[in-house]
């Protein structure tokens, strides 16, 4: 297989850098000839290549529309909201990128992406200059992108139902290995309540499929291995620029709360 890899336009900016205003303010973009509808197996130089969204306006909008409402699921959570507020910035912080995947899963939210030009050493060095290092981000590449469809596709093929979905998010954001938590205890036996009660939908309604929350468990640990840079590059760069997402989210979920944190 020819690895020589070929460049393409990049995805168009949306003038909005606002998180909250995305969902009115989108422009459009137009896709390139040169697009992957499906990732397939393919040499390592090409999964190597950088990629972005090729129809970036609606998927973006429907990421976003996913992100608000994980953060807002976290949000509505009483037992969450009776931490302390650095443990939610932690747990927030930790475990929102496989939230979001699960998310993604349950919208059955699907999208292509193309390829994008690299950027010369020159412009690298002139961009660290102009902007400081912390302009080196993680970029979205083509094995980033077939390990996302995986999992995606894995949730997909098990069905599950929004109790199990809701459940398995409360098994993922109650994560006491998240380091620097000061109620690790009692996340703990929040997780612990969210895999029983997880168990015992999952015998509810699927009584005959005894290696269904097995293979559920199995599947939800997959999620780790996406990185929060490469879902905030591909789905939210485009959206929001150079603004911090996790500082976004932090804003949709504690407002007034952030003074406490110090």
């Amino acid at each position: 297989m020819d690895c020589r890899c070929h460049s393409s336009g990049n995805c168009d900016r949306l003038s909005n850098p606002i998180l909250f205003n995305i969902l009115s303010q989108m422009d459009h973009s137009r896709p390139h000839e040169n697009s992957y509808s499906s990732v397939s197996h393919r040499c390592t130089c090409e999964m190597r290549r950088t990629v972005g969204l090729k129809r970036p306006s609606e998927v973006c909008k429907e990421a976003s529309v996913v992100l608000v409402k994980t953060v807002h699921f976290m949000k509505n959570l009483p037992a969450f909201n009776q931490l302390p507020p650095k443990d939610q910035y932690l747990l927030l912080k930790n475990c929102w990128a496989p939230l979001f995947i699960l998310g993604l899963a349950q919208e059955h939210v699907d999208f292509d992406v193309m390829d994008t030009p690299a950027d010369s050493m020159l412009k690298k060095i002139l961009l660290n200059r102009q902007q400081g290092p912390d302009t080196d981000r993680e970029q979205p590449t083509m094995a980033g992108v077939s390990k996302l469809k995986s999992c995606l596709k894995k949730f997909w093929s098990l069905d599950l139902s929004p109790k199990e979905y809701a459940y398995l998010k409360g098994t993922t954001i109650f994560n006491p290995d998240v380091p620097d938590l000061k109620a690790g205890l009692f996340v703990e036996g929040l997780q612990q309540e969210a895999q029983h009660a997880l168990s015992e939908v999952v015998q509810l309604l699927h009584s005959g499929d005894r290696g269904r929350f097995a293979q559920i468990l199995l599947t939800a640990s997959s999620l780790q291995s996406i990185t929060p840079g490469f879902l905030t590059e591909l789905f939210f760069r485009p959206v929001i620029g150079p603004a911090d997402l996790l500082e976004l989210m932090v804003d949709m979920l504690f407002k007034d709360s952030i003074d406490s944190w110090s």
